[in-house]
């Protein structure tokens, strides 16, 4: 089972809040593929009523560092959601983690370490492709 293509919207860069930090090195080498492949083949999954940015922290990094304005997202009413839920990966210094502390941490000024929240998904996300041309449209252009 999967969630369907028409529910990847493209949201305003500025309106997402990250949870996490990223991994210079990965960004910088999904940066490459991205402008070789010119566009975005994954949404990035945020919660639609904060704007919490769920999974795609390094994508998101990515389209800061293109000036993009926009990104293809997957939205979700993360705490009702029950396809998703969030565990933390191993060797974190968490020994557990909850929606609301996600949601938490991105709405405050710090987030965490790289690699502490695990989304475990029981739909597929589909595949995509937006191309960086226009995901450097504002939405009003």
């Amino acid at each position: 089972m999967s969630w369907s293509g028409d529910e990847i919207v493209l949201v305003d860069i500025d309106w997402l809040k990250p949870h996490e930090q990223v991994k210079p090195k990965k960004v910088e080498e999904l940066k490459k593929m991205t402008i070789r492949w010119k566009g975005y083949t994954k949404p990035i999954l945020v919660d639609s009523v904060t704007g919490s940015v769920l999974d795609g922290h390094h994508r998101y990094n990515v389209g800061l560092e293109l000036n993009l304005k926009r990104l293809p997202a997957l939205l979700v009413d993360y705490l009702q959601d029950e396809n998703i839920s969030v565990t933390v990966w191993p060797n974190t210094e968490l020994v557990e983690i909850s929606k609301q502390d996600v949601i938490a941490k991105s709405l405050s000024d710090e987030v965490y370490p790289p690699k502490t929240s695990k989304h475990i998904l029981t739909k597929d996300v589909p595949p995509i492709f937006v191309t960086l041309a226009e995901l450097s449209l504002s939405g009003n252009e």
